[in-house]
């Protein structure tokens, strides 16, 4: 196997060096200097407490050091420029291409009919790669300068923030090219990502003129027949289009209008035409091992879906369909379907601030909810919000959560939902095996490479990070080596949508320390995790909700499902505050409620200039279903049972509760032999056996059953079970607690009774006679 260089820990020279590097640097600096220690944790971290702790520990120990410091910003996106307005001074050159009634753009991605019709005009083309190099020929000839020098690396700052500053006149692609750029740390340095997300996608508006036409061309009647009032000038102006504010006319609805930049699918086709050319040569130079045509393309795709302003309204409208059930918290800008067109977008106007702005008390439940929506878009729904920053996230006067702007989106797979899933389970199991295989599921690396070397490295890294000493236990020198190896002989890649989840989640995380410092991603993930795996019918989650609580082994572990079952009341208890909370401060609706809003363009924020940072929108009410009394906040502070118990005696609870009943009838079977000892011991009767008069019998039936070690642990087990579902200790004596239980649960138990009891009964007696034969006739 080819080996690393010997300074391969510091800096490996590939593509993903940057993000690849630094860890293993910073690491190894740690160990050598032997300056800090990370604070030991008592809890087991295989559980939930324990491993938020070690996820606490080591990102205090990552921001201490100034690298991995500026790449933690990056990815939680506090270097992102989210003003309102333009800089001074800023202009934008686009492609001005006349009409051509025999030959037209694709309004979807083509490379091949883009090739096609820009082939045509290579005048045009000229023009615009004259536009290109007379912004941007200083800066490129800095960059071949310093890969004459191998100075690349030492100017890679230097370089992002002279391309910050000329990017945005080179139009739309370059704009959102730089902004994509600026979440991929397997791409750039932490540095160069915040240098680039410094980038502003506000530009100055174009004429009123244009875009009062392009309204009239598009929706067919002139502006003032559509809209009572509209602004005389824009709010708001941005590469692909700019705002106006107005009242709909056929509802009264204050709305927002997005119009469309003129000449922007050109000027955007054309870059990237030219662009793929630059990759197509590219891939002939040996040494270059970066796809550009793949990324390009990938790329585009999305941003073309982002010129359809009636895409976008269709996402927003099915990505508030996707959260109205679980998530009325979350609220989503209604689309005017009949006054929206393809550069025209017509949708409602919402008051609010943002969420990262926000000094209200509830922010910090905000950004739970936050967390819980961005879980469910990747392991529930699959359909991800694929432009997360600060400025998407607000906080409604009504303490509600809007996201805004859904030009981009992306599609996760099932496969890719589970497999994360599939994934946290692996690796609390400590399952390497799968986890190697986790790695090419879930698109890290590629199908077809040789995993067997890597599971020893893997383990190694894993179990010394999962070790209750916690950190303070890694011989991070080591460590360094073996990561720096590992990525020197594999082809590991961070897939796009793995990009927008760190940078979704980075986000909300950033925005949760500003007011709690203590603030940690598990404790607000695996509720909804445990939630997802004890409802959800699919036959893979399923799986992975018996593998969570046997693993590989296929034992029983019930301190597991205690937690995935505390986790899931702690989820439970949440979402029934919030919607309490919201029942009792909206407004009762006087009229069926209104659809859901949809977004805000390219992550915009609105409102008075003098203002920074607010939203002016008002916001339809939320007619929110009553809830019933045994689920709300209020009972459950007085109740005997466990929502746990609830949710398991409850219709949702089917499958967990048919998922148990092997463990009851083990437990069952274990703990009546028990008191049969018990009995049998007190009478004297423990050396009494009863002869057996059968053919083939080969010993008498012993009254005293024989107790294993596996039976005292289920008994052990079923204990332990009993009391956390009953909601006692093992000091508690007394049937108090259980009959108060029992009388708050009598309406849910005859129908489970019905269907469970006999399941046991079948089961139990099945267990009982095949132990018997066992005994009698088996030597």
């Amino acid at each position: 196997m080819k080996r690393a260089p010997p300074n391969a820990s510091v800096c490996i020279a590939r593509p993903l060096q940057s993000f690849r590097g630094i860890l293993p640097q910073v690491l190894s600096r740690r160990r050598v200097a032997g300056r800090r220690q990370l604070r030991v944790h008592a809890a087991s971290t295989t559980s939930v407490s324990g491993v938020s702790q070690q996820m606490k520990d080591i990102r205090a120990q990552m921001e201490e050091d100034e690298d991995l410091s500026i790449l933690m910003r990056g990815l939680r996106g506090q270097g992102v420029n989210d003003d309102d307005f333009a800089a001074s001074g800023v202009t934008m050159r686009l492609v001005e291409v006349d009409a051509d009634s025999t030959d037209s753009l694709p309004l979807t991605y083509d490379p091949e009919a883009i090739a096609a019709y820009w082939r045509k005009r290579p005048f045009a083309v000229t023009q615009r790669i004259f536009q290109l190099l007379t912004v941007s020929g200083g800066f490129l000839s800095s960059i071949a300068f310093d890969i004459f020098q191998d100075k690349v690396k030492a100017n890679e700052v230097k370089r992002a923030s002279e391309l910050r500053d000329i990017v945005t006149s080179l139009g739309p692609a370059y704009i959102k090219l730089g902004q994509a750029l600026s979440i991929r740390p397997d791409i750039l340095s932490p540095a160069a990502m915040n240098e680039l997300q410094k980038l502003c996608d506000k530009v100055p508006a174009f004429d009123n003129a244009i875009a009062m036409k392009c309204i009239e061309e598009e929706l067919g009647l002139p502006p003032n027949e559509i809209y009572d009032e509209l602004t005389p000038d824009p709010i708001a102006a941005a590469s692909l289009g700019q705002v106006y504010k107005g009242i709909l006319r056929a509802t009264g609805d204050e709305v927002a209008v997005k119009v469309q930049r003129p000449y922007v699918l050109e000027t955007v086709s054309v870059d990237l035409y030219v662009i793929r050319r630059l990759g197509m040569a590219l891939r002939e130079v040996p040494s270059f091992t970066t796809d550009v045509v793949a990324l390009l393309d990938e790329f585009a795709m999305r941003f073309f879906e982002e010129l359809d302003y009636v895409k976008e309204g269709e996402n927003a409208t099915r990505f508030a369909a996707d959260m109205a059930e679980d998530l009325p918290q979350v609220v989503v800008p209604k689309t005017f379907a009949d006054f929206t067109s393809r550069k025209v977008l017509t949708s409602g106007w919402l008051e609010g601030e943002k969420l990262s702005q926000s000094t209200a008390l509830d922010v910090g439940d905000l950004v739970n909810v936050g967390v819980i929506c961005y879980l469910k878009q990747l392991l529930d729904t699959g359909f991800f919000h694929a432009d997360p920053h600060p400025g998407n996230l607000i906080r409604t006067p009504d303490g509600r959560l809007a996201i805004l702007d859904f030009g981009l989106m992306t599609e996760v797979s099932d496969d890719i939902k589970y497999g994360m899933i599939e994934a946290i389970s692996h690796l609390i199991h400590r399952d390497y095996d799968n986890i190697v295989k986790d790695f090419v599921t879930l698109d890290f690396i590629p199908d077809g490479v040789d995993l067997n070397p890597i599971k020893p490295v893997l383990a190694k890294v894993f179990d010394q990070a999962l070790e209750g000493g916690g950190a303070k236990n890694i011989n991070f020198q080591e460590l360094a080596a073996d990561l720096a190896q590992i990525t020197f002989d594999y082809p590991f890649r961070i897939p796009p949508y793995f990009a927008l989840i760190i940078r979704a989640i980075g986000t909300l995380e950033g925005i949760a320390l500003v007011g709690n410092s203590d603030f940690a991603l598990v404790d607000e993930a695996y509720p909804y995790i445990s939630k997802r795996l004890l409802t959800d019918d699919s036959p893979r989650l399923r799986e992975g909700l018996r593998y969570m609580i046997y693993g590989k082994t296929q034992v029983f572990d019930v301190d597991r499902m205690i937690d995935l079952l505390t986790a899931f009341e702690s989820y439970t208890e949440t979402n029934n505050t919030t919607r309490s909370r919201m029942a009792a401060t909206l407004p009762e609706p006087t009229e069926p409620p209104t659809p859901f809003p949809l977004a805000l363009p390219n992550g915009g924020s609105f409102g008075p200039p003098a203002e920074a940072g607010k939203l002016s929108l008002p916001l339809p009410s939320l007619n929110l279903a009553p809830l019933p009394r045994a689920m709300s906040a209020e009972h459950q502070e007085d109740s005997q049972a466990r929502a746990a118990l609830t949710f398991i005696l409850s219709k949702e609870g089917d499958f967990f509760r048919n998922f148990l009943v092997e463990e009851a009838v083990k437990g069952i079977d274990a703990l009546s032999r028990e008191q049969a000892v018990i009995i049998a011991t007190q009478l004297g009767l423990q050396q009494t056996s009863i002869p057996i008069l059968l053919p083939g019998a080969v010993r008498s039936l012993r009254i005293t059953p024989h107790m294993s070690e596996e039976d005292r642990q289920i008994i052990k087990n079923t204990n332990k079970l009993t009391d956390f579902l009953l909601n006692r200790t093992s000091k508690e004596g007394g049937l108090q607690p259980t009959i108060s239980v029992v009388q708050e649960l009598l309406p849910l138990i005859p129908n489970v009774a019905s269907t469970v009891a006999p399941e046991i009964a079948s089961r139990l007696s099945g267990r009982v006679a095949a132990r018997v034969i066992r005994e009698i006739f088996v030597h």
